[in-house]
């Protein structure tokens, strides 16, 4: 991905609030595994799922990660 850059640094363990919810009325996921696909858990239903990096970027509302909150 020469030329483009990333809007959020993710890392293992985040916590991230999505701009829609997930059908079980959640809206926030935690990030297992980080790259070019990021592998995420509802932390509703403990649904995984994978997503390519840049669809998540457009995903994403906001970002928790331990007492930090990115916006």
């Amino acid at each position: 991905m020469a030329g483009k850059f990333f809007l959020f640094k993710y890392e293992e363990g985040d916590i991230v609030t999505t701009r829609k919810k997930h059908p079980c009325g959640a809206s926030s996921w935690k990030l297992t595994r980080v790259g070019a696909d990021c592998k995420m858990v509802c932390t509703g239903c403990e649904r995984q799922m994978v997503v390519q990096r840049p669809q998540l970027e457009k995903m994403t509302a906001q970002v928790n990660r331990g007492s930090e909150l990115f916006k």
